[in-house]
This record gives structure tokens, C-alpha cells and sequence, in this order.
């Protein structure tokens, strides 16, 4: 009669989490994958029957067309003037508000972060169409401006909780220190915790970046002008009406993919000790 240790719970127990991590990772770079190859194969070898997995005579004829013809790489300039501008002004506003939040006296500071939360999951189609109207009347059709405002709007609450979880866990004797010395609530902020909340401030950096750049709904309604479009819906206007070329919108989707993924490569641990701690603290 077979005994089942603690041990081996734990054992099987790892084993099944393993096993999922795989199975998210094949899911995940499994099309990431097929995206890439498809990107370097002609008409005739995207449509063929089987599959090939890589493309048996690779060109750059899609990237070609992609670049001269549909003109992804204004669409590209345009996508990372947006999402920088839109990032920037989310953090600058996060970290204040999550400082405030993390250290300030405040009443009802449990109600304000139940509407943050709620309003971090809220849909902006419900949004639609008063942004429109009210950037119609403010004449910010078409423009910057027009995108970045509601693109902070939206994403600000989810990074003010990010950054307030994870302030919540820096020692308040440093601010204690900087206070004996003089410095008063702003200095202390900007001097002292600032330096120490960098990897909040990628964990937020980075969601706030990637929901704004591969953002849709917003940006086709708003910027609709040819020279102020964004690489998603660019690619989307690749079609025609009696043709869908499947190798040049792989290939814009490889152009909009590929600065999201330098950037969780790069900044990889920063976000895992900001989501970690934000986790612990909050």
C-alpha cells in the first residue's frame, strides 16, 4: 500500500505548475513564431497546402511593400510619439498621486483605491462616443493631443495602484531622515523615493506603454487623417476589398511587435520586482 508524503504533493504539485508554464509559453511563442515565418513567405507559400513551417525561398518583398507602399514607418513614428508622450505624463501623475496615496494622511483612502480598481477594468467603448464629441468640439480630431489625453485618462488609475503598492513597502525612515533635514514633502518625493521606486515605475512604464501603443478602438476613431494613424490601425487598412495580403500584414505586425518585446526583455526583472512587491505590500 503506497504512502503519499507531503514531498511528493509538493512534487506533483510543482510538476503541474511546470507543465502549465510550458503550456503558456507554446501558446505564446507558437504564433509569435508562424508571425515571423509568414512574414518572409511570398502569396503562393502562405496559402499552401500543408503548411510549410519556414519559408522554403524567404524574401523581403512583404516588409518591402509594408515600408514604400502602405507607409508603416510613418504610422510607426506616429505610434511611438503617442505611447512615449502618453507614458511619460501616466508616470509623472502616478508616482505623485501613488506618494500621496502611500504616505499622505488621507480620508477614505480605501474608496479611492476600490475607484481605481474600477476604474482600471471599465471599457472605453462605454466612452466612445462623449470623447468624441468632446474632442470634436475642442478641435483635437486628428492630432496628438487627441489620443494622448484619453490614453492617460484611462491607463492612470491602473498605474497609480501599481505605484502605490509598491511605495507602500519603502521604509519610511528614509523620509523620517530627509524631513530632520529639512526637506519637505515634494523635495523628499522627487529626491529620495524617486530613485528607490524605479522598478515600480517600469511595472508601470511597461503596461502603460503596451496598452497604449497596440490600443485600436480610440485611435481609429479619433485620428482617422492618413498622417496622424497608428501602426494597428494601419495595418488593419493593408486589406482591400477583393484582397487580403496576409504576408504584408504579418510583416507590419512583426514592426508593431518587436519594440514590445525589446522592451520586456530589457526591463524583464525591474517588472517582476514591481509586480512582486506591489503583490506583497499592497
Amino acid at each position: 500500500m503506497s504512502r503519499h508524503t507531503p514531498r511528493s504533493g509538493i512534487r506533483r504539485y510543482a510538476n503541474l505548475v511546470n507543465l502549465g508554464g510550458l503550456l503558456i509559453v507554446v501558446c505564446t511563442t507558437v504564433p509569435l513564431f508562424w508571425m515571423a515565418s509568414a512574414s518572409f513567405k511570398g502569396p503562393g507559400e502562405i496559402s499552401a497546402t500543408p503548411p510549410t513551417l519556414l519559408p522554403e525561398s524567404a524574401t523581403p518583398d512583404n516588409y518591402d511593400i509594408a515600408f514604400v507602399r502602405n507607409g508603416i514607418g510613418h504610422y510607426f513614428l506616429n505610434s511611438v510619439v503617442v505611447a512615449c508622450c502618453s507614458t511619460v505624463l501616466i508616470l509623472s501623475l502616478a508616482f505623485l498621486a501613488g506618494y500621496a496615496l502611500a504616505r499622505l494622511p488621507l480620508r477614505g483612502r480605501g474608496a479611492i483605491m476600490t475607484a481605481l480598481l474600477m476604474l482600471s477594468v471599465f471599457p472605453p467603448i462605454a466612452l466612445l462616443v462623449p470623447l468624441f464629441l468632446m474632442e470634436r468640439q475642442a478641435g483635437l480630431l486628428n492630432s496628438y493631443p487627441g489620443l494622448v489625453i484619453p490614453y492617460v485618462a484611462l491607463n492612470l488609475p491602473f498605474a497609480i495602484w501599481i505605484m502605490r503598492n509598491y511605495l507602500s513597502g519603502i521604509p519610511r525612515e528614509l523620509e523620517e531622515a530627509a524631513t530632520v533635514d529639512g526637506a519637505g514633502p515634494l523635495r523628499t518625493a522627487l529626491t529620495v523615493i524617486l530613485p528607490l521606486a524605479r522598478p515600480g515605475l517600469f511595472t508601470a512604464g511597461v503596461f502603460s506603454f503596451t496598452a497604449t501603443w497596440s490600443e485600436f478602438l480610440l485611435a481609429l476613431t479619433f485620428n482617422g487623417a492618413d498622417d496622424r494613424r497608428t501602426v494597428p490601425v494601419g495595418i488593419v487598412l493593408f486589406t482591400s476589398q477583393y484582397q487580403v495580403p496576409y504576408g504584408v500584414i504579418f510583416a507590419g505586425a512583426m514592426v508593431a511587435t518587436v519594440p514590445i518585446a525589446l522592451l520586456v526583455l530589457i526591463f524583464r526583472r525591474s517588472i517582476v520586482s514591481g509586480m512582486t512587491t506591489g503583490a506583497v505590500k499592497g
